[in-house]
C-alpha cells in the first residue's frame, strides 16, 4: 500500500512540477509578448496581463506539491536537529497532519470559489469564466496533499542536511 501510494505520488508530483514549470515559461513568453506589443508595436495586448496572472497562480499552486514533497514548506529545523528518531517521526507526521488539514480547507474553499466564479467573466477576456482561475486552488491543493502525504511516508530533508 505504501509503495503504491508513493508511486502514485511520485507521478503526480512530477506532473505538477512539469505544469508549474510550463506555467512559468508561459508567463515569461506572455510578458515578452506584452513588451513587444506595448513598446515596439505600440498597441498593447490587454489579455496578456490577465493570462500572466493566471499562469503565475497556477504555477504557485502546482509548485506547492513539489515543495511539500521535498519537505521545504513547513520547517521545524531546530527542534528536528535536537530531537531523537521517535520525536522526528512525530514531528514529520504532525507537520503533515496540520498541512493536509490546511490543504483540505484550500481544496474545499477553492472549489466553492470556483463554483461561485462561474458567473463572473475575466476582465480582458470576457468569454472566459473566473471558474478557470479559481480552479487552481482545489486542483493544486489535491496535488499538494499527495506531496505532503508522500513526504510523511518517505521524508526527504535534503535542505536540512545541506544546512549543517
Amino acid at each position: 500500500m505504501k509503495d503504491t501510494l508513493l508511486a502514485i505520488e511520485r507521478r503526480t508530483t512530477a506532473f505538477a512540477l512539469y505544469v508549474s514549470c510550463a506555467m512559468l515559461a508561459i508567463a515569461a513568453a506572455l510578458g515578452f509578448w506584452q513588451i513587444v506589443t506595448r513598446f515596439v508595436l505600440e498597441h498593447p495586448a490587454e489579455w496578456t496581463e490577465v493570462l500572466i496572472r493566471f499562469s503565475l497562480i497556477y504555477m504557485v499552486f502546482f509548485g506547492i506539491a513539489a515543495a511539500f514533497r521535498q519537505g521545504a514548506m513547513v520547517c521545524v529545523d531546530v527542534v528536528y536537529r535536537w530531537s531523537g528518531a521517535r520525536t522526528r517521526r512525530f514531528l514529520d507526521w504532525s507537520v503533515a497532519a496540520v498541512s493536509i488539514f490546511l490543504l483540505l480547507l484550500i481544496v474545499v474553499i477553492g472549489w466553492d470559489y470556483a463554483q461561485r466564479g462561474k458567473v463572473q467573466s475575466v476582465a480582458g477576456l470576457e468569454d472566459v469564466s473566473m471558474f478557470w482561475a479559481y480552479l487552481a486552488m482545489p486542483v493544486g491543493g489535491v496535488f499538494a496533499i499527495l506531496g505532503a502525504l508522500g513526504n510523511a511516508l518517505d521524508p526527504k530533508r535534503e535542505d536540512l542536511e545541506l544546512a549543517q
